[in-house]
């Protein structure tokens, strides 16, 4: 893989700022299912994304990352703390400004399957976003637009008459990215875009997201498991473990330096190229093995 980093620009302007945000999920039990305890699936997490950047949120599977994503976008409600998008409030957002926030506001969701709705045409599934929020109301040029996606993100444009079905796991991918891009977003979560993609096509999709952040001037928060995928396309890198960010720093600093023991067992991991190379496994306690 052939890495995007940005070099750092500290005079980038912050477009998110996640202070203290905390997501808890309640433990119910008894006949009368009283709340007994909760799980802290997010606690205390901080961080800040400028315009134009790729922070990449990394740790393995239950760790909170996921629900950090859809937490700062109100597809969850937060348990305490602040988002900030370019100036608003986002948990106090409402009305007309939730709306425009919206808009600026979007995800790409890990399972390109699950997250296309089977019974609609891919026209209807690209176009719906620009539909609901008012922005096309001429079918021609709803026609137009979808298929101007399509092809920006490397579909035919003739795929927009074609079912979720009809396509592999990695154009589907592709179709979800261009129903992300219709409302012509600033930032988007990238929820484990590649994590549900043969490795031969992960490559392609990453590609792709590099070149539409470059084009657009997007901002990615971008989650994953994978060390590898981080360090394809990442500016700078936070590490979750236990619902917390245990190390964050730029790219090369936390890959060539890394100081948590966690972010070392998640180095480790990543598959060696060359098979006679000796691979020392770092072992974290605690750590999904």
């Amino acid at each position: 893989m052939v890495s995007h980093e940005h070099p750092a620009k500290p005079d980038k302007p912050v477009l998110l700022d996640v202070r203290d945000l905390k997501t808890y999920f309640p433990v119910k039990t008894g006949v009368l299912q009283r709340t007994t305890d909760h799980v802290k699936a997010v606690d205390g997490v901080s961080f800040q994304l400028r315009r134009g950047e790729t922070l990449g949120l990394v740790g393995e599977s239950g760790c909170g990352k996921t629900t950090v994503g859809r937490t700062l976008l109100r597809l969850i409600p937060a348990t305490g703390g602040s988002v900030t998008f370019d100036g608003i409030d986002v948990f106090a957002a409402s009305g007309s400004e939730l709306r425009r926030l919206r808009q600026r506001m979007q995800i790409i969701f890990q399972d390109p399957a699950g997250s296309l709705n089977p019974r609609m045409r891919i026209a209807s599934i690209v176009g719906e976003p620009l539909i609901v929020h008012g922005i096309i109301k001429d079918r021609d040029q709803l026609r137009t637009k979808v298929e101007d996606l399509l092809e920006r993100v490397g579909m035919p444009r003739l795929a927009a008459d074609r079912y979720p079905h009809e396509f592999s796991g990695g154009q589907r991918q592709r179709i979800g990215i261009a129903r992300a891009l219709a409302l012509n977003p600033s930032f988007i979560v990238c929820d484990e875009p590649t994590s549900a993609l043969d490795v031969s096509i992960q490559s392609s999709v990453l590609n792709l997201l590099a070149d539409l952040r470059d084009e657009f001037g997007l901002s990615y928060l971008f989650i994953s498991h994978d060390m590898a995928v981080i360090q394809h396309i990442c500016d700078h890198v936070a590490v979750m473990y236990k619902g917390k960010i245990v190390e964050e720093g730029t790219r090369e600093r936390v890959i060539e330096h890394a100081e948590h023991p966690y972010t070392r067992a998640l180095l480790s991991a990543v598959p060696e190229a060359d098979p006679n190379r000796p691979v020392k496994r770092v072992i974290f306690e605690g750590m999904a093995t």
